[in-house]
């Protein structure tokens, strides 16, 4: 058997989330590879919706196992009150889930330098989530980082003091006041309190060697789905740095993330909106600054499931789908938020930018400067509820031209249209 993969192709806020939990019920295994809580992923059926952070999104099917791989980091506090909810709505995590012991833990320090950081850069702040995402990748790349099984070590309280001493005077250095910032409503003191309570709660969660369980189920024919988080565009190597974040989050680091070789890698199911968005600072050729960029916020409730930030939109942008394609080797794409330009008299696409005198239908390492120019085509809006339909060749001629339109540009086959934030509404080729 090979590990399939599902990630978002933009910059994240694909509707992941509800995909894989569409999926999961061909999958014995779920798991995720990389990033941490700075993601959102929005699961919506029977009436209920939840946002998962940390936890892979097919923890609702309790025939799945959900795994938390290596390559993820885990802020204690933020990963109990996730699990608290999950049990709240009749899941139960200690029967299905489990985390890697290589998983490097977000201190509440790290959060406090992540704050200090983004001061420090003024203007040209990165719109960080203020996760302690990039310090603990940081701490994880210096060899000093603390792992989810050093919990269990006997001298894991003298680790963590020497970790957070370092922060502290790292800290000291940009002359930051912790107490000049909130984690989460809370002073510093209050919640690094409340991150250490929460391990007796972590420990009720199996521990494991995930590269050896990954690999073993491979061997025993169990189907693994490996699920991303952010997007393609966000890649801390491909993506538009330094406007991005501190993983890979691209396909390469399913291997790097739970511990498989490239050789086992199947199916790539790669996700994209409709249109784009953006959440945050950094480039985005096509983005909208007028009344269609509001209808599409609007229209589409786009404001972030982790931060709560109203994000920036614009027309779906080829020349970046292609790159994402490229890069992930993607086999299936995923079309997510047809619905949300339902009443729209034209669509456009672009499809490639001037630049320089030249027309470029690639993404180029210049994707940042001022004078790139998105060129568009313009096609007809279908102007029909689509949120019912249940069968793809019920939907409108004008739909089905936009998908034409997008499959023959990026050479890659559309099998699935989400038409709803609900699982129901969902139409798989």
């Amino acid at each position: 058997m090979k590990v399939d993969v599902l990630l978002g192709l933009q910059w994240g806020d694909e509707g992941k989330g509800k995909i894989v939990d569409v999926f999961t019920p061909k999958y014995d295994i779920i798991a995720r590879f990389q990033g941490g809580p700075n993601a959102g992923h929005t699961l919506e059926f029977n009436g209920m919706k939840h946002v998962l952070h940390t936890i892979p999104s097919g923890i609702f099917h309790a025939q799945t196992m959900n795994v938390i791989g290596n390559g993820v980091i885990i802020d204690l506090k933020i990963f109990k009150d996730e699990l608290d909810k999950l049990i709240a709505k009749g899941a139960e995590p200690s029967k299905n889930l489990l985390i890697s012991k290589k998983s490097h833990m977000i201190l509440p320090s790290h959060r406090m330098l992540d704050a200090a950081y983004e001061q420090s850069k003024g203007k040209e702040k990165i719109g960080s989530t203020l996760k302690g995402i990039g310090p603990t990748y940081t701490d994880k790349t210096a060899r000093v980082g603390l792992r989810i099984g050093d919990i269990l070590s006997k001298d894991f309280s003298t680790k963590y003091e020497k970790l957070k001493a370092r922060h502290m005077r790292i800290l000291e250095s940009y002359n930051f006041d912790i107490n000049s910032v909130q984690l989460d409503g809370m002073s510093f003191d209050e919640y690094e309190k409340t991150w250490l309570n929460a391990i007796p709660s972590i420990k009720e969660i199996p521990f494991i060697d995930s590269e050896h369980y990954i690999n073993e189920q491979m061997a025993a024919g169990k189907k693994i789905l490996a699920e991303g988080a952010q997007g393609t565009l966000l890649d801390v190597d491909f993506g538009s740095f330094p406007f991005v974040t501190s993983s890979n989050t691209v396909t390469a680091a399913v291997c790097t993330g739970l511990g498989i070789a490239p050789s086992k890698i199947g199916k790539v199911y790669g996700v994209f909106k409709a249109y784009c968005t953006r959440v945050g600072s950094g480039p985005f050729p096509s983005e909208l600054f007028d009344e269609v960029g509001q209808k599409l916020r609007d229209n589409g409730h786009e404001y972030g499931s982790t931060t709560g930030r109203p994000r920036r939109c614009g027309w779906l942008d080829l020349p970046a789908l292609k790159y994402a394609i490229m890069v992930d080797g993607v086999t299936d794409l995923i079309i997510t938020k047809a619905d949300v330009m339902d009443d729209f008299d034209e669509i456009n696409i672009c499809t490639s930018y001037q630049y320089q005198g030249r027309e470029l239908d690639y993404l180029p390492y210049e994707i940042a400067e001022d004078d790139m120019q998105p060129q568009y085509t313009t096609l007809k809006g279908w102007n029909t509820d689509i949120t019912s339909i249940q069968d793809l060749d019920k939907i409108p001629q004008e739909l089905k031209d936009y998908i034409k339109f997008v499959e023959d540009k990026v050479d890659t086959p559309i099998t699935v249209v989400s038409t709803g934030p609900d699982r129901k509404q969902t139409m798989i080729k």
